[in-house]
């Protein structure tokens, strides 16, 4: 496939697109908003008055990634105005909780020709990077040919991307050409980048390491520890579709005497990843158990509540901080696991499944070096977390090697900024500027 077929692609995909925007605005009006910026569409007055540094983080977990960078980059650049890029609303949403008027944000356009030059005609960036793995070769055509220097940084490619890249070689080794620099996480990542024709490769690690944990998090987390008393807390944290059933079924098997208002039993919390699920995960849970709660309506923690589902967005470091024992959803089914960094990091027993792709090195890591803990199915992840809730010993030896684990691959963002500073040495006038 060539650009240019893939570029007519795009075009005939537009109206799908804007019904699947339509589709998804059911659920989350915030889909409704901002469409202009999808086509590069924008209001006359002028985007930006400093010269920009542009960070593309497509959603969630790319935006929360991001945080050591835009700090490192904020402190190193301080005449620059920095501009976020994101693909969905919940990623934006982040943005703005995570970094207010420090920023500027918008959507990335539509990967067309014309809406690609007219977002970069518009900001004119000094350089561009880009979060894990973002290939969009329209982008990266414009922006080689405007000479704005451009990143892949703390990329990652599975197996199955790779080769689902490698279907489309030509234009894939063709869009990798106009990247200035790859930071990838690990050598494996960087193997796969250049087995697809990328040239300039530098292994930096994983800059999720780099994220400490917010002392106002942490300070949440003990008040929310407090609300809920002296139960043992069980954290299923940011759960994929399917991942709760499975959950809420084992933890009844396991528990039959729940319903009965026991407060022996452990509590168990699940914080759904997407907060268009909050809803329908505790509806599941009412199906089920008698005693349910939600963060967003706990003035009064009830003491013989079963489940408490974490309907908020931007507390998952206070979570982790509240639980004696974590699960890192997205695990158990195929989903690939979510940041399994940041419980250890706080020092919180880790558990994970058999599902690890877009963590592969550091779930392979933590498991070597006792950081983690792997399970196969939803009974065996309650059987093994409701021994470790029981086992103080073995639960602090758990927590602490995880902290060491996280503490261990720290340095990334610091390798990072290195690849960006070389970048901005050799960058050439942009086309018009």
């Amino acid at each position: 496939m060539t650009r240019w077929l893939y570029s007519l692609l795009v075009v005939a995909l537009l109206p799908v697109a804007m019904l699947y925007l339509l589709w998804r605005s059911r659920r989350q009006p915030d889909y409704r908003r901002h469409w202009g910026e999808r086509f590069a569409l924008y209001p006359r007055q002028p985007a930006v008055s400093k010269p920009c540094l542009w960070l593309h983080a497509v959603s969630v977990g790319e935006t929360r990634a991001a945080q050591p960078l835009i700090s490192a980059l904020r402190s190193a650049y301080p005449d620059h105005a920095l501009l976020l890029t994101h693909t969905t609303p919940t990623g934006r949403a982040t943005s703005e909780a995570l970094y207010g008027d420090q920023v500027e944000r918008i959507y990335l356009p539509y990967d067309t020709p014309w809406a690609m030059q007219r977002f970069l005609a518009r900001y004119q960036p000094v350089v561009g990077v880009i979060m894990e793995t973002e290939l969009w070769p329209n982008l990266l055509h414009a922006t080689r040919q405007r000479g704005i220097p451009t990143l892949l940084v703390n990329a990652r490619l599975s197996e199955k991307s790779a080769a689902g890249y490698a279907r489309f070689a030509r234009l894939t080794h063709a869009t990798l050409a106009c990247l200035d620099h790859i930071g990838a996480q690990a050598k494996a990542d960087a193997t796969r980048f250049k087995a697809l024709g990328a040239q300039a490769l530098t292994v930096t690690g994983n800059v999720k390491f780099d994220i400490a944990p917010p002392e106002a998090q942490l300070a949440l987390g003990k008040a929310l520890r407090q609300r809920i008393g002296a139960r043992r807390v069980f954290l299923c944290a940011s759960t994929r579709e399917g991942e709760e059933a499975l959950i809420l079924d084992a933890w009844r098997t396991h528990y039959p005497q729940v319903g009965a208002g026991n407060t022996a039993i452990p509590l168990l919390l699940i914080v759904p990843r997407h907060p268009q699920r909050f809803d329908d995960v505790a509806r599941m849970a009412n199906s089920l158990f008698t005693k349910v709660a939600r963060r967003s309506q706990m003035d009064e923690l009830p003491l013989d509540v079963e489940i408490l589902i974490g309907d908020s967005m931007g507390e998952m470091f206070a979570y982790y901080a509240a639980a004696d024992v974590a699960f890192v959803g997205g695990s158990l089914l195929d989903f690939g696991c979510q940041n399994l960094i940041e419980p250890c990091s706080v020092g919180t027993p880790v558990l994970i499944g058999p599902s690890t792709f877009n963590f592969a090195e550091a779930a392979r890591e933590a498991l070597a070096g006792g950081a983690a803990r792997q399970i196969r199915s939803a009974d065996e992840l309650v059987r093994v977390a409701s021994t470790l809730l029981s086992n103080d010993t073995e639960r602090a030896a758990l927590g602490a090697a995880g902290q060491h684990f996280a503490q261990a691959h720290r340095g990334a963002t610091e390798r990072t900024m290195a690849l960006i500073a070389a970048a901005l040495g050799n960058a050439t006038r942009p086309t018009g500027r």
